[in-house]
This record gives structure tokens, sequence and C-alpha cells, in this order.
């Protein structure tokens, strides 16, 4: 064992069956130690940083020990989540806790804080772009910073190390989000029994949410109209998203398909969607429990949830509807409604180069006649 100094000792030492960073120092007459990392994930200069920083914080006595050096993910689930849980919605904490447990805290989770780089960290970020996408890599690089930003201003770091990053330009793009046809809209249709149906079409005609689906009330109904007041995501009832309420409209097929599944159900439950117990399904389950199913035999078991909303926004701009009545009927802005929701087909990029074509024609035509 190396001499005890007011710098603190550092040694390797193997531990639980891997080689880690072994600190070791004197506070207030007692002997303390911190395993600051594995030596696969920290240099020797790293840890002798760490280990620097830990005997400089006791000499000033600014902050205490175990709020300054901690661990990434001890910050992410002990700080940063439960922080940023009190903003987020029941859905977009499900899916971002995910997300950085398996992305950051995976990669940098045994890590101190403040021995993290930002060279290494847009080096990691280079390699994970390689084999994802450029939308879950700016994804990624938003919940670096965000940690980082906050580990900041808690005082734990003097620098946030990835507010630089950057997206390399050569991340594979996002694979292409498929919709339907009109041909494929019929036959997934006829594909369903009644409630399968309704619930299709209540996605594909109204471009309600699977989640709002599924918690709508009979009462929610009025004339040919719905309230969208809440949603329902892993079994939990919420608002609807960015919590704007909105009144949607509803087609005269939707209409006869719910007094048909009125009639059905005899009207037992308040909810349109219902369990036996009385209780709205669920929307995690239902596609693959009672949607595919039904849709192989037309070959559409590729569908999802997301692929029927963005054929009602394809669709609906096909045919000339407003794009702001659009946006406004599916809950979204209308920027989200153009660039994400909507695609073109090639029956619609003909029309319009040939539109083009016969304009300037015309207008040659127009110039030829004033010139003679």
């Amino acid at each position: 064992m190396p001499k005890r100094s007011q710098k603190g000792s550092l040694t390797q030492r193997l531990i639980n069956g891997r080689t880690v960073w072994y600190a070791q120092w004197w506070e207030h007459g007692s002997h303390r130690s911190k395993i600051l990392g594995a030596v696969t994930d920290l240099t020797e200069e790293q840890a002798q940083q760490a280990l620097a920083a830990i005997v400089s914080t006791l000499k000033t006595g600014s902050v205490t020990l175990e709020s300054r050096f901690t661990t990434v993910a001890e910050y992410v689930e002990r700080v940063y989540f439960r922080t940023m849980t009190a903003s987020w919605k029941h859905s977009t904490a499900v899916t971002t806790k995910n997300r950085i447990r398996k992305t950051v805290v995976a990669q940098f989770g045994r890590r101190i804080l403040s021995t993290i780089t930002r060279q290494e960290l847009q080096e990691w970020l280079l390699t994970y772009a390689r084999t994802r996408s450029a939308a879950m890599v700016k994804h990624v690089r938003f919940d670096l910073r965000s940690i980082f930003a906050m580990a900041q201003s808690d005082g734990l770091i003097s620098h946030n190390p990835a507010a630089t990053l950057v997206v390399p330009r050569d991340a594979r793009p996002a694979q292409p989000k498929p919709s339907l046809s009109e041909a494929q809209v019929m036959s997934l249709l006829s594909c369903l029994p009644l409630r399968e149906h309704l619930a299709a079409r209540l996605a594909i005609f109204e471009g309600l949410r699977p989640g709002e689906i599924f918690a709508l009330k009979w009462e929610d109904i009025s004339g040919a109209s719905v309230r969208i007041s809440r949603r329902i995501y892993h079994g939990k009832i919420d608002t609807p998203k960015n919590s704007r309420p909105r009144l949607a409209a509803l087609s005269q097929g939707t209409l006869e398909l719910l007094t048909a599944w009125h009639s059905d159900v005899g009207g037992w439950t308040e909810w349109i969607f219902s369990s036996e117990r009385g209780t709205p399904l669920r929307q995690e389950n239902y596609w693959a429990r009672y949607m595919a199913p039904q849709l192989r035999s037309a070959g559409l078991e590729w569908a999802t949830w997301q692929a029927l909303r963005r054929t009602n926004a394809t669709l609906m701009r096909k045919y000339g509807a407003d794009p702001k009545v659009g946006a406004d009927q599916r809950g979204h802005g209308i920027g989200v409604s153009i660039d994400v929701y909507t695609a073109s087909d090639l029956e619609q990029k003909r029309a319009a180069v040939q539109m083009l074509d016969d304009a300037l024609k015309a207008k040659e035509r127009t110039r030829e006649r004033s010139v003679g």
C-alpha cells in the first residue's frame, strides 16, 4: 500500500471480480475510502483527478463528499429523475427513463460525474450513431446535455461536458414510416369485427391517438363530436398530450359504428372500450392480441396504431383538407403534422410536376401569341 499523504492514495484492487481504482484518504481523523470506477472505464489520470477533487473539497469544505463525488448512475436515479418526473407526463417519464438507463447509465453509470470529458462523450456518441437513427442520437444528446446541465447547476461539476456535443452527419437516417393506401384502409377495416373496426376508424378517420381512443367514455360523445380530455398509458389515466383537451369531429361512418357498438354492449359501462371488469382496455397489448391476428389474412399485420394515425394525416392532405384543421383534429402543431405525419404518394407528386409543366407551357403559348 502506498504511503498515505495529504493527497490521499490511489491503488488498483480486484473487487467482486473486476479491477478498480481504489482511493483512500483521511477525513477528520478517520480513514475513508471509495471505489472511483473500473480500470477499464477510467484512466489513471482521470482517477487521480477525481481523488484530487475529493481532497480539495475536504480542504475547502464547500460541499459534502456524498453530494459532490457521486457516480452518474447515482445522480441520474436520485436527483435527475426525481426532479424531472415532477414535470414529465407519465408516458414521457416511462420512455425517457428507459432510454437514459439503456444508454447514458449503461455506458457511464459507474463513472464519477466530475471525471467525464467532452471528448469521450463525443467519441461514444459517434460510435453510438453508427447503429442508431439520427433522431435517436439527437434524443440521447439532449439527455446528456440535460443531465450534466443539472449537475452543473447543483455545483457538482464546473462545466457541462455535453454542452457542445454534435450529431454526426453520417448518422443512420430514420426508417421510412409507412401509412396505408386507400385500398389498404378498406381491406384492413373489412378484416375487423365491430369493436376493432371502431377502434381502427377512430385512428384512421378521426386521427385519435390510441391512448385517447381507449380513454373515451360514452359521455364524451356529443352529436357529431367527441371531447378528448384524457388518455390512458400503462393503465394510468392522464391528460392528453400537451395537456390540452380538444373537441374532435366524428365522421358519419364512425357515428354509425358507435351507435352499433353501444347497442351491442348495452351501455353497461362508462368506458367505450371496456374490459370485463369495467375498466378501460390498455393499448399496450390490444393490437397484438386483437388487431394483428385479424389482419394477417390481408397481409397488413405490419400496421400499427402510429401507421393508422399517419394514414389520417396523409389522406387528409391528399384530398385537400386544410393543414391547420387536420393538425387541430389530431391534436398537434401544423409543423409536426406536415413534417412527421404526412407523406406524398407518387400520384400526388406526378400531379404536382405536371401542374408546373402545364403552367409553364401555357405561359409560353401566351408569350408566343403576344409576339406573333
